[in-house]
Formats: structure tokens, C-alpha cells, sequence
């Protein structure tokens, strides 16, 4: 056979099993939103949805679960080069976005992408979908952010509560974006952008006009001095 007709072949075999699986991801999405509840859902549930045999769906899948994670992967490995852009921002240029109120380099094209797929993202970050993919949202973001942030750390100390800080920061954001998500994203992807940047530098008192500064060397150097020692198993 010659190669051209050999690669047409793949090609085409390709394009199908790509329609099958958004067939499955959309109908997933969509009995998990029926039933809500993803632990209610069934290959057969699945399958009548996406209008495919249940043989189809154990080509390409051993059950529901491996469906979900496999939905899951791929949605992590497009998100990840997203991230990896938002986390290249310098210290100058996030200045000059909060002053103008514009949002974070990278962060437009992250919600667009978020809001282009928001019906199965949506349905899997949502009440009724899967709690352990907002967890493997975060451990993603802090896997591609963490090198970045602790660069060039400048208050003493500060590493006794950067990881902290690391773990609040990420949470409240994959929160604020989850919420959005599962709320019909009703805010132009402009205006969510624009939000999530400047959230994430709310200080205390902020929404009650009463502002509250507080010493972040004094917090670290407190951190650090009656910081315990790793338990290491032995009372010697």
C-alpha cells in the first residue's frame, strides 16, 4: 500500500476516534449534570448519549473512571503551557497591570480557554463531578509557578512561609475560577481576568474601606524562630 494511502488511513482512523471521545466527553458531561451525581453515571447512560456501541466505548476506555481521568489528562496537559506563560510574569510587568487595572499577562488566554470548554469543565469541577480535579488542577499550577516565586525571595526568612502562601494563592484562585465556571460564567472573560489579578492583592479591609497593613518580614522572621523541627520518628 503505498505510504500516502497508509497515511490517509491513520489520518482518517485518527479523526474518528477524536470525534468518539468528545462524543463520550460530552455526553459524560452531560449525564453528570443529569444525574448530578458522577458516581451515578453508566458506560450504558454514556454510550445512548453519544450515540455509540458500548463496544466503541471499551476501545477506547475500561470503564467510566478511566473515561474521567482520561478527559482529565488531556484537559491538564492543555492548561499547563497556560500556566507555565502566567508564571513567567515579572514583578514590573504585574505592577503595571494592577495599576491599570488590566489583567495578568496570559491570563486572558487561560479563561478563554477555560470558557471555550466550559460545559465538560464545568460539569467535572462542579458539586457533582470529580473532587479530586480541582486537586490535580493545583498540583499542576504549583508544579509550574513554584520555581518562579521562590526566585530571588528578598524578605529573611521568607521561605518558612512562601509555601504557605503558595498553597492560599492557588487554592483561592482554582476557587475563584471553579465558581465561575459553575455559576455560567456570566462575566465577560475580560472583566474575570481583570478580577482574578487584582483578588489575589486584596488586603485585609480593603472591601470595608479600612485597609489593614501588616509587617510580612516581622510574620516570616516569627515563623522561622519558633518554627519545630521536622518529627523524625525518635524522642532522642
Amino acid at each position: 500500500m503505498p505510504t500516502n494511502v497508509q497515511e490517509q488511513l491513520v489520518a482518517c482512523t485518527d479523526r474518528r476516534s477524536r470525534r468518539t471521545r468528545i462524543a463520550l466527553r460530552d455526553a459524560l458531561a452531560a449525564e453528570i449534570k443529569a444525574t448530578g451525581d458522577l458516581s451515578q453515571v453508566t458506560v450504558t447512560a454514556v454510550t445512548d448519549r453519544a450515540d455509540v456501541t458500548r463496544r466503541t466505548f471499551y476501545s477506547h476506555y475500561r470503564d467510566i473512571p478511566a473515561l474521567v481521568r482520561g478527559i482529565e489528562d488531556e484537559a491538564i496537559a492543555e492548561i499547563r503551557p497556560y500556566i507555565s506563560r502566567i508564571a513567567q510574569t515579572t514583578l514590573d510587568e504585574l505592577e503595571d497591570a494592577l495599576k491599570s487595572f488590566n489583567p495578568c499577562p496570559g491570563s486572558i488566554e487561560l479563561l478563554e480557554y477555560f470558557k471555550e470548554n466550559g460545559a465538560y469543565l464545568s460539569a467535572l469541577l462542579g458539586d457533582g463531578g470529580d473532587p479530586a480535579f480541582s486537586k490535580r488542577l493545583s498540583d499542576m499550577v504549583r508544579e509550574q509557578v513554584h520555581d518562579r516565586v521562590v526566585e530571588g525571595l528578598a524578605v529573611p526568612h521568607a521561605e518558612t512561609i512562601v509555601e504557605y502562601y503558595l498553597t492560599f494563592a492557588i487554592s483561592a484562585a482554582v476557587g475563584v475560577l471553579v465558581r465561575w465556571l459553575t455559576t455560567g460564567m456570566q462575566e465577560p472573560v475580560g472583566i474575570m481576568a481583570r478580577m482574578v489579578t487584582a483578588l489575589m492583592f486584596v488586603r485585609p479591609g480593603d472591601l470595608y474601606g479600612r485597609p489593614i497593613g501588616f509587617d510580612i518580614p516581622s510574620l516570616a522572621r516569627t515563623s522561622a524562630s519558633q518554627r519545630k523541627e521536622p518529627f523524625n520518628g525518635s524522642d532522642n
